[in-house]
């Protein structure tokens, strides 16, 4: 047997990276090592998160920069963070430098599966630094491990740590600083002499095959060899040519033929060696106390008690979102109110007064007003995955998501989108599979937010009659609503369905989870974790929030005829003149002031292109201004009963429950005397509003987590045509039935 082990000396550099399994307190640790001093933005050309931050130390040492890698399992890389882990450790993902130093974070409790990437990781070369991390849980659960004898067998340094209470982060510190100037002499698992020769030749091959200078390491070619079909092996054809897949194929039956199986000798002989390592390190005993995890599994991941547990803890979980942030969202559209009215006092009227008061401060408000929803989603979300739960979640609701062609993960973001779809659509991130969290973005909109509430109940208030179902258990108007709340889940689900064998098709992956150890959050990491996301949320997305409210303020505003201004000047001064007293005259004046709102919105940009699109919701039992609020109602679909109100003259202050725009609406006709609204064209509207992407904060979180303008166009693409056919469909019909 041969050992694939290089031992290179290390350069005096100042670049670590930290990898290792997820669920090991690498999070913790990291944050841990650099005292929240990080930098978080994506890998280049890819949607995964980057974090980077400087190590904490004393005195006048190098600079030292931590690399926080995504959680692997193994280099084979069959996601894409994975194989951004082997392209960083090995240098070539642009724009990165490669690691001088790795830390493998292992989870002390579960060392055997931890050690088989810890293996992998040894072999490409580098300095090596293990952190024992929760080793306070392996203690309770009996099991004793000597860091010396693990530290000789696997041939680096390793550091017992328990990163949530911080005890050895500083021999951790220190242990790196010592590494970055060590040779490495990590000790690696030995392949059979017939992989190790066609592993030989498969090197000389590529390197005289016109590969490039930087020629692929051992550590590389052992995956290609032994992982068909997978990154690595599709990654060396698209540089060595097609020619590469047959030889692969030659030296594989060769190995087979010398009878080691290509499939399970890379487990068989790093296993082996695991055991080797820990039979020298490990002794366990009984365990200080009955073991928790176990305890609580047993109630946890039931089939039905389980089940009814998540629902409970998601229900408290969704009150938080819908309700509990109500009271600070409620506070911060006042305050930008009163921002508002503050300035519209203090500067002259004109397009420069309206665009601060109505694009800028609207837009601005707008973007604050869901960061508490998004903090409360992301302070649960850190807890439950903190604390080992959302592995069991996931593992209850597999089968359940399977439904959609989705994997457990997507139900939590999928769920938080009935509150709102901005921070539904950002807790995606523990989603692993690319595919999986892709269709997962692009149908959480289909959830009907807490956004769409006003207009159904302004419509359902209006026009549907209060009729009692069931024997009076059930009235039409909260089976109407019910039925709103319905019609995105159940659209939902045919739409993932088509979207993973269309646009997102590919080899479904088997869902493989790891079920860590219970332990308590780190309250440090929670409360980093909330300030990131909404750090991340108001940086990135609430730029193109501000911008589209802008945009939609100026076609709300030009062109502002004088000749309106001068119209309502002149009937200011003709009831002044006539000396009306009050409280008569203010009410004269508001219904001036009011009229003048609406007569330059009709005349607006906006009101044209409602005119432009009339012949287009005609048939959805529509006219130019139901159009025109529907376009205006981009930034944020609750805009639209502002919109109908100025339309109608009642000023852009109209709420949900405004009895004067609820008449208005009623009274409301076409040019020959027909009435605009009734039951179907209400219905119409509230299928349009349930089905579409009148959100641009949705919008501008799906293109910052993407990376591109490409998958919101399909968001709004695909949910505009289902939210046009859907109002056609349920207002053809229902004109005919009612």
């Amino acid at each position: 047997m041969t050992s694939l082990c290089s031992l290179p000396v290390a350069r005096k550099n100042a670049v670590v990276a930290l990898a290792g399994n997820p669920n090991t307190g690498k999070s913790t640790l990291f944050n841990a090592l650099t005292g929240f001093r990080q930098r978080v933005g994506n890998y280049p050309g890819v949607t995964v998160e980057k974090k980077t931050g400087l190590l904490e130390h004393e005195g006048d040492g190098p600079r030292i920069e931590i690399i926080d890698l995504p959680g692997a399992y193994s280099l084979s890389a069959t996601s894409a963070d994975e194989a951004i882990v082997l392209d960083v450790l090995l240098g070539h993902k642009e724009g990165i430098a490669p690691p001088d130093l790795i830390v493998v974070v292992l989870d002390a409790s579960n060392l055997s599966r931890n050690l088989f990437f810890a293996s992998q990781l040894l072999e490409i070369g580098r300095p090596v630094v293990a952190a024992l991390n929760m080793v306070d849980l392996a203690e309770a659960a009996g099991i004793s491990i000597d860091a010396a004898v693990l530290s000789q067998g696997i041939g680096c340094k390793v550091v017992p740590v328990v990163a949530t209470r911080q005890v050895g982060v500083t021999q951790l510190k220190q242990a790196i600083r010592d590494c970055l100037d060590t040779p490495a002499s990590n000790r690696c698992p030995s392949f059979p002499e017939c992989v190790c020769a066609e592993l030989d030749g498969l090197n000389q091959s590529v390197r005289s095959n016109g590969a490039p200078a930087t020629h692929p390491p051992r550590v590389q070619l052992l995956q290609t060899l032994l992982t068909p079909g997978g990154y690595h092996e599709q990654a060396m054809i698209r540089r060595c040519g097609r020619g590469l897949a047959d030889e692969l194929a030659r030296r594989r039956h060769r190995i087979q033929e010398a009878g080691e199986s290509i499939i399970e000798v890379e487990a068989r002989i790093r296993y082996a060696w695991i055991d080797r390592v820990l039979d020298q390190a490990v002794t366990r005993t009984a365990p200080a106390r009955r073991n928790r995890t176990e305890i609580a599994d047993r109630w946890l991941t039931h089939r039905l008690f389980g089940l009814l547990i998540f629902l409970l803890a998601m229900g408290i979980c969704f009150q938080s979102i819908y309700a509990w942030a109500a009271p600070v969202m409620n506070f911060i559209d006042g305050a930008f109110a009163m921002l508002g009215g503050a300035l519209t006092a203090v500067m002259p009227a004109g397009a420069l007064r309206s665009l601060a008061v109505d694009g800028v401060v609207a837009g601005v408000g707008a973007v604050l007003t869901f960061l508490p929803q998004i903090l409360v989603l992301f302070l649960f979300l850190a807890i439950l995955e903190d604390c080992g739960y959302m592995a069991r979640a996931a593992l209850l609701l597999d089968r359940w998501m399977g439904l959609l062609g989705l994997n457990g993960k997507s139900f939590i973001p999928l769920l938080s989108s009935f509150a709102c779809a901005v921070p539904g659509i950002m807790a995606t991130r523990t989603i692993e599979d690319r595919r999986d969290r892709l269709v997962t973005m692009l149908v959480a909109p289909l959830m009907s937010c807490s956004a769409r509430l006003p207009v159904y109940v302004l419509l359902i208030g209006a026009f549907v009659p209060s009729v009692p179902l069931l024997g009076g258990l059930l009235d039409l108007r909260a089976a109407t609503l019910l039925a709103m709340y319905a019609i995105g889940a159940g659209v939902a689900i045919p739409v993932a369905w088509l979207l993973k064998r269309t646009v997102l098709r590919g080899t479904p992956q088997p869902f493989l989870i790891e079920l860590p150890t219970y332990k308590w959050p780190s309250p440090s990491t929670v409360l980093h974790r909330m300030y990131e996301q909404g750090r991340a949320f108001c940086t990135s997305a609430g730029t193109i929030i501000v911008a589209v409210a802008v945009v939609v303020w100026a076609l709300g505003y030009y062109p502002h005829p004088a000749s309106i201004a001068e119209e309502h000047d002149a009937r200011r001064q003709a009831i002044v003149a006539a000396g009306a007293p009050e409280p008569g005259l203010s009410q004269q004046l508001d219904e001036i002031d009011r009229s003048e709102a609406g007569a330059y919105l009709r005349q607006s940009f906006l009101g044209r292109m409602g005119r432009w699109i009339e012949p287009l919701v005609t048939p959805l039992g529509w006219d130019w201004r139901i159009g025109t609020a529907a376009i205006a109602s981009f930034p944020a679909r609750e805009v639209v009963i502002a919109t109908m109100g100025t339309i109608y003259n009642l000023g852009g202050d109209q709420d949900a429950a405004s009895v004067s725009l609820r008449e208005k609406l009623r009274s409301a006709t076409w040019p020959d005397g027909r009435p605009v609204f009734n039951l179907a064209v209400a219905l119409s509207l509230m299928v349009f509003f349930a089905l579409c992407c009148q959100c641009g904060g949705t919008l501008a979180v799906i293109k910052r987590e993407t990376r591109s303008w490409g998958w919101p166009l399909l968001t709004f693409t695909y949910m505009t045509a289902l939210a046009y056919v859907g109002a056609l469909a349920t207002y053809q019909i229902a004109g005919r039935v009612m």
